[in-house]
C-alpha cells in the first residue's frame, strides 16, 4: 500500500567546515481508504532512507498519532534513527495527489536538532481526515508524502592552514631567503611556487635567478617589508594576518599596496580580498588613488565602485576641496603613502581628477 522512490542526495558544501547534504523522497501511499481505520497511534512508515550518513524514515499516522491532540486530522513525522548522535537539520513536509499532484497539505522549512530524546518531529495535524476522505472518492485515493530533508554535518577545522602558517614562522625546511627593504623572510620553494606562476618562474624557471636560488637568497624591490610579510602569510594560509588596529580593519593603504603585491605576483584570490575591502573602505580622501590602481591593475569591480561612489551627490566638489589637491602631481596611479599617519588626507593631483571626471562622465553613460 506505500512505497518510497527517494531522489539522489544534492551535496552542497562550503568551507566554513559545515556539509549540508539535502535528499527529497516520495512516500507514495496507494489506497488511503483502506488505511484508515487502523487506529490512533498505528502508522505506515516509508523504507529507511540515509541522507548524510544517518538513517530516517516518514511515518504517516492515518488515525492520528494522539487522540487529544488531534482533533480529525491524520499525523506524519521524520523518524530519526541514529539517537546516539545528535544532528541538525532543516526540513519541509508536504502531502500530494499521487495523480494530479495538487497540493493537499504544506508546511514551511522546519529546524530541528534530532536526538536521542527527540528523535521524531513533524505534525499531529498534518491533514484533515474528511479531505482525505473525500478526495480518495473522487479519485483513486493515492497520495503522496514528501519530505525535503537536509542535514547538516559539522566537520573539525582544517588543520593544514595552521600547520603551514607554523612552517612559515619556525623556518623549518626554508631553502629561500627574501631580502625586502632591509628585512629577511625565509620561505619554501616548491610551496611559493605551487601557489604563484611568478614565483614558480622567479625560483625555477628563470636562469637569472640560479644563482642567487643556489645561494638560497632573493632581493625584492618595490614593496613594503610589511605588505611582504602578509602576503607570505596569505601564500601559506590561504587567509590575511589578523589586524591589530582596534578592530577598524587594514588601512586602505595597506590595502592598495598589497593588491599592487598580489597582481605583481598573480595571486588572483588576494587580488580579489584586496578588492573587496577597498570597496567597503572608500571615502573622498582614498577614492582618488584607488580609482588609479583600479584602472591601472585591471579591478574592474573596484573602478565601477569609485565612479559610482565619485558620481554621488556633491562628492566630486568634496574630492576637489581636500587638502593637499595641489601637492600630489606624480603619484596618482600609486597607492597611498605607508608612512602616512591614520587621519591625515591624501594628496591629489588636480589634472588625473579632471581627466578621471571626465571618464567618470562618460562611463556613466554607457
Amino acid at each position: 500500500m506505500a512505497n518510497s522512490s527517494p531522489i539522489s542526495p544534492e551535496i552542497t558544501s562550503s568551507r566554513c567546515m559545515t556539509e549540508k547534504v539535502t535528499a527529497t523522497l516520495n512516500f507514495e501511499m496507494t489506497n488511503y481508504l483502506q488505511l484508515k481505520g487502523m487506529g490512533v497511534g498505528k502508522f505506515v512508515s516509508s523504507p529507511v532512507f540515509q541522507v548524510g550518513g544517518y538513517d530516517w524514515e516518514i511515518r504517516f499516522y492515518p488515525d492520528g498519532v494522539r487522540t487529544d491532540e488531534c482533533a480529525g486530522h491524520a499525523s506524519s513525522f521524520v523518524y530519526y534513527h541514529n539517537q546516539a548522535q545528535e544532528v541538525s537539520t532543516t526540513f519541509t513536509l508536504s502531502m500530494l495527489e499521487t495523480k494530479g499532484k495538487k497540493e493537499v497539505a504544506s508546511f514551511g522549512v522546519t529546524h530541528h536538532v534530532f536526538s536521542s530524546e527527540k528523535d521524531d518531529w513533524g505534525y499531529k495535524k498534518f491533514v484533515n481526515r474528511s479531505l482525505l476522505k473525500s478526495l480518495s472518492r473522487l479519485g483513486d485515493g493515492c497520495f503522496t508524502i514528501r519530505c525535503v530533508l537536509t542535514v547538516r554535518i559539522e566537520s573539525p577545522p582544517l588543520e593544514h592552514p595552521g600547520h603551514l602558517e607554523r612552517m612559515l614562522k619556525d623556518g623549518r625546511g626554508a631553502d629561500v631567503t627574501f631580502r625586502v627593504g632591509g628585512q629577511e623572510h625565509r620561505a619554501h620553494r616548491s610551496l611559493l611556487a605551487a601557489r604563484s606562476k611568478i614565483f614558480e618562474e622567479q625560483l625555477f624557471d628563470d636562469p637569472m635567478t640560479e644563482m642567487e636560488k643556489d645561494m638560497q637568497h632573493v632581493k625584492v624591490t618595490d614593496i613594503d617589508p610589511t605588505v611582504f610579510k602578509m602576503m607570505l602569510h596569505y601564500i601559506y594560509t590561504d587567509s590575511l594576518p589578523p589586524c591589530d588596529d582596534d578592530g577598524e580593519g587594514y588601512r586602505p593603504a595597506v590595502m592598495q599596496h598589497l593588491l599592487v603585491a598580489a597582481d605583481r605576483y598573480a595571486l588572483d584570490r588576494l587580488k580579489q580580498m584586496c578588492e573587496e575591502e577597498l570597496c567597503k573602505r572608500l571615502d573622498v580622501h582614498t577614492v582618488t588613488t584607488t580609482l588609479a590602481l583600479a584602472n591601472k591593475h585591471h579591478c574592474e569591480k573596484l573602478k565601477k565602485t569609485c565612479v559610482g561612489f565619485m558620481s554621488s551627490a556633491g562628492v566630486m566638489a568634496a574630492v576637489v576641496e581636500t587638502d593637499g589637491f595641489k601637492e600630489h602631481l606624480k603619484t596618482c596611479s600609486r597607492p597611498l603613502s605607508l608612512e602616512e599617519p591614520r587621519g591625515e588626507k591624501a594628496t591629489i593631483n588636480p589634472q588625473d581628477i579632471m581627466i578621471q571626471a571626465r571618464d567618470m562622465k562618460g562611463y556613466v553613460r554607457k
